[in-house]
């Protein structure tokens, strides 16, 4: 028996870190070629905690210097239920005894700052799953490493001193006369995975780009009507339009005449690279996050080839299975929350890019018309722009040629 080291290899594109989302193993654990040992995210450094690599042991000589020691293959753990977790996070929640008290913990638990606690990875995923911090937490193991013993007596403890510091102790439970209970729990939620990507992104594109953001309110009820006839006619056959193939054709005419606002800006070469090809970019709500597929060479594609394609690439994107080419290259973005999308949106732009075009919701509203009150379907456009390589004119004037385009319908299909 031998023990073979498994490293993160060089998956080149110039990425040098990578952060460790979840080990799908644990110590002890058979494992078979070609069978996932952990989930990674590209681009963003790792917690110097995690490291990236795996030992296992294996038939005949490993790639190891030295046999690691002997694992005694455990039972495997019972699963966190949400009853567990409710019980970890309400006990730790627990209103203190005192304003300024620390978490419920000897003092002796609580590391000073730069001290990290020492536990493997399987012991700090539990710890999320039951909300507990594993600075309070004393390690019973080697060199004070923390195992999953520690976790469930310091649950145990936790739950004792909550039980303990609110027995008889009305006062905590109810406010003074109103009969409404007290909230006193906080929660840390530590912002990694997609989640931080996500934040570094809009942290990076709001500190680069002075953005400024113009809404045109714009008429869309021959459009929408037109959408209803569409998809009354060919629905069947071809599949039902939403909004945003029009937009995408309307974005796409437009874009002729001001190619300055399909570019991308390297603001530190100061380059500003206009494209030929319109990539829309089409931002998705995904339970993990927000994320932004690509439409490819929406200038070649009619209604219903736009509409297959954004439906395809959503569904990629909420399962997961979207791939880095469909998620990258995008040369303008569209925004839209659809029914949510309220009367004004300020849309950050996806950097490099230099503008994004948020959609807000339809409204039937009371329009004057030739002198009379008639009833019109309305939305805005909220959209924003990098204010270092667009005038507001020029932004002002791209929008109102979408408008134009929109509000008579028959033009979108006139070259």
């Amino acid at each position: 028996m031998g023990i073979h080291v498994i490293k993160m290899p060089d998956i080149g594109e110039g990425i040098a870190e990578v952060e460790l989302v979840a080990w799908n193993i644990d110590v002890g654990d058979s494992v078979v070629e070609d069978q996932p040992l952990a989930t990674l995210l590209l681009r963003i450094a790792r917690d110097a905690d995690l490291g990236i690599a795996a030992r296992i042991e294996v038939e005949g000589a490993g790639n190891a210097d030295a046999p690691a020691p002997a694992v005694a293959k455990t039972a495997p753990l019972p699963p966190v239920t949400p009853a567990a977790r409710a019980a970890a996070r309400t006990a730790m929640t627990a209103p203190p005894a005192t304003k300024h008290a620390a978490p419920a913990a000897s003092e002796s638990t609580v590391r000073p700052p730069g001290d990290k606690p020492i536990a493997s990875p399987a012991v700090r995923r539990r710890a999320w799953d039951l909300g507990i911090e594993l600075r309070y937490v004393s390690g019973s193991g080697t060199a004070g490493r923390i195992t999953h013993e520690d976790l469930d007596a310091y649950a145990a403890q936790q739950v004792a001193l909550g039980h303990a510091a609110n027995a008889g102790s009305p006062a905590r439970a109810y406010a003074s006369g109103t009969g409404y209970a007290e909230g006193h729990d906080e929660e840390a939620v530590p912002v990694i995975g997609l989640r931080r990507k996500i934040a570094q992104k809009m942290q990076e594109s709001k500190r680069r780009i002075p953005h400024f953001t113009y809404v045109e309110e714009i008429d869309v009820t021959e459009l929408d009507a037109s959408r209803t006839r569409l998809n009354d006619t060919r629905g069947a056959q071809r599949g039902r339009l939403s909004i945003l193939p029009f937009l995408m054709r309307a974005m796409v005419l437009a874009l002729r005449d001001f190619p300055q606002i399909n570019a991308r800006y390297d603001d530190e070469a100061a380059v500003l690279t206009r494209y030929g090809a319109v990539h829309i970019g089409i931002a998705t709500q995904t339970e993990g996050g927000l994320m932004v597929p690509v439409v490819r060479h929406a200038e070649a594609r009619d209604l219903w080839s736009s509409a297959a394609e954004i439906a395809r690439l959503a569904e990629a994107a909420r399962s997961g299975r979207a791939t880095r080419e469909e998620l990258s290259g995008s040369t303008i973005t569209i925004s839209s929350l659809g029914a949510l999308g309220g009367v004004v949106s300020t849309p950050v732009i996806n950097h490099p890019e230099v503008a994004i075009v948020g959609v807000n919701r339809m409204v039937l509203r009371p329009m004057m018309r030739g002198g009379t009150v008639v009833a019109r379907q309305m939305m805005n456009l909220s959209s924003s722009f990098d204010h270092r390589v667009i005038d507001g004119l020029h932004a002002a004037e791209f929008i109102q040629a979408v408008r134009k385009l929109l509000e008579c319908p028959a033009t979108l299909f006139v070259e």
